[in-house]
């Protein structure tokens, strides 16, 4: 199993900006699609964004133009830089990765425990 850490989540006001991170446990030597979700309170995770291998990356609309998605390979880091944050994108943001080639073989579908992210009206 890999673990998946986010951070950088905390407390902004409307306008603001916020960059997150998700490191992995492990050395990683591949991933299939790596992606951010975020759940509100009281609603449904949602997709916010996801960057195949070798691909671009893809938002969903509600962020498209405030949102980057990147990746370090080297230091096996994936972010999300979060520009002109709106008081709807308050909830807790999760790092995803579909499948992960590490040393001792493929791990699919691995989470991370989730960074609070807060934006204040």
């Amino acid at each position: 199993q890999v673990q998946l850490v986010e951070s950088g989540g905390g407390l902004v006001q409307a306008g603001g900006s916020l960059s997150l991170s998700c490191t992995t446990s492990t050395k990683i030597f591949g991933f299939g699609t790596m992606s951010w979700y975020r759940q509100a309170p009281g609603k449904s995770r949602e997709l916010v964004g996801s960057m195949r291998r070798g691909g671009p990356a893809n938002y969903v609309d509600s962020v498209k133009g405030r949102f980057t998605i990147s990746r370090d390979n080297a230091k096996d880091t994936l972010y999300l830089q979060m520009n002109s944050l709106k008081p709807d994108d308050t909830g807790v943001y999760y790092c995803h990765a579909d499948r992960l080639l590490t040393n001792w073989g493929i791990v699919d579908d691995s989470w991370g425990q989730g960074t609070q992210v807060t934006v204040s009206s």
